[in-house]
């Protein structure tokens, strides 16, 4: 068997809610209605590989739904996989992270959170998919949304993260990964997170990002490009869409790629 192509797909889930203000406002009919949504949503699109932002594991506020493996049941996704950033437990529970779904097998996972913040804070997760012919690594990242100096050193550490990456794999292991998630950033700002991280893989590469322009956020009336995927030059973009849809406050974005090169 081989892969030539692939279908990726980002989304910020928002905890479940839709497009409510607060999750906590859902019982768990609610939730699980929306999540019929998003698997829908999944279905339809019927990507090779969904990394999701705003995932909740056991939290009280969606009333302990374990979102990632609600979607992977809906959507019929074998292998997935859950990095929780925000743990905090007691008589209202919170755990929740960056997810993420594929029809491929899951041979290494990291994430990492940015801070030790029991709400509110984020992270990465890394993970390196088997390919029929070879390995694909991706980055699925969310950043702060308050603070540029907090997003550029957030990126900072994500950096550091690839790099020794890069020096355990070595030359001939390593490859550039696909970055995607929640920026919380546009890609215009020169001095702000999107920017910084590409000059940083530009430099190791050709890398391209996308959607070019357009934008995400919020969902029934977007006024911002917040939403990304870096693209490194192992991959020819053949589509980049951003889907009118409303299962979350965020609009998701989908890619299809063709592997140019074969994946080590």
């Amino acid at each position: 068997m081989s892969v030539r192509q692939l279908r990726l797909l980002t989304l910020n889930i928002a905890h479940g809610r839709g497009l409510s203000t607060y999750q906590g406002f859902h019982g768990a009919r609610g939730i699980e209605r929306n999540l019929l949504r998003v698997g829908r949503l999944l279905k339809r699109e019927a990507a090779d590989v969904v990394a999701l932002q705003e995932v909740d594991e056991d939290s009280h506020w969606n009333q302990r739904i374990h979102l990632l493996d609600f979607l992977k049941a809906e959507a019929c996704y074998p292998h997935s996989h859950l990095g929780v950033h925000n743990r905090r437990g007691g008589r209202l529970p919170l755990a929740y992270g960056n997810g993420l779904l594929s029809r491929f097998p899951i041979e290494h996972a990291d994430h990492q959170a940015f801070g030790s913040a029991e709400i509110g804070e984020k992270g990465f997760l890394y993970t390196e998919l088997t390919l029929p012919d070879g390995h694909l690594p991706i980055v699925n990242l969310h950043l702060d949304y308050k603070s540029r100096l907090r997003r550029i050193e957030q990126i900072e550490r994500l950096i550091v993260f690839l790099e020794e990456r890069h020096a355990q794999k070595g030359n001939e292991g390593y490859l550039s990964p696909v970055v995607c998630g929640d920026f919380n950033s546009r890609s215009g700002k020169p001095n702000d997170a999107v920017a910084h991280l590409f000059k940083y893989l530009e430099d190791q590469c050709a890398y391209q990002i996308y959607p070019k322009n357009g934008r995400t956020f919020p969902s029934l009336l977007p006024i911002h490009g917040l939403d990304f995927i870096l693209v490194p030059p192992s991959y020819r973009v053949m589509r980049c869409e951003i889907l009118r849809c409303y299962v979350s406050d965020h609009r998701p974005v989908v890619v299809d790629l063709e592997i140019l090169n074969k994946l080590k």
